[in-house]
């Protein structure tokens, strides 16, 4: 089973996707956040056989939704609706910043906080099975 981990930003969307197995996520690619943004990640969806996608959740230090959640969740939303796939929601706390400390000269650093977002829930959800 593949899954799509998503990077949500009003600039920039951050991608990742998992293996077959759904045990280790790499970044895919950074698209930038356009009226087309809907349709590439549906035709990214449908290249990579993707079973099931991960949208990043961002929340303060409080746990509370950041501005910028209400919009991935309505992005990720409408994604569910055009392609009908299973979404789930994690927590993207200081991925960015865990992304940057990796590669800081990386122009990708969105697809590479994009796949911290997947890696945290697959093993999540491999602990939990």
């Amino acid at each position: 089973m593949r899954y799509l981990g998503i990077d949500y930003g009003s600039k920039k969307i951050g991608l990742a996707v998992s293996d077959e197995s759904g045990r280790v996520a790499f970044p895919l690619q950074v698209i930038p956040n356009t009226k087309k943004l809907l349709a590439e990640v549906v035709a990214i969806c449908r290249q990579e056989n993707i079973a099931k996608i991960i949208c990043g959740l961002s929340l303060d230090f409080s746990g509370q939704d950041n501005p910028i959640a209400k919009e991935a969740k309505d992005f990720c939303n409408q994604l569910i609706s055009e392609i009908n796939l299973p979404l789930e929601f994690e927590n993207e706390f200081l991925t960015s910043v865990f992304a940057g400390q990796i590669s800081p000269q990386n122009k990708e650093i969105d697809a590479r906080a994009a796949a911290l977002i997947l890696q945290r829930f697959l093993d999540r959800t491999k602990n939990n099975s």
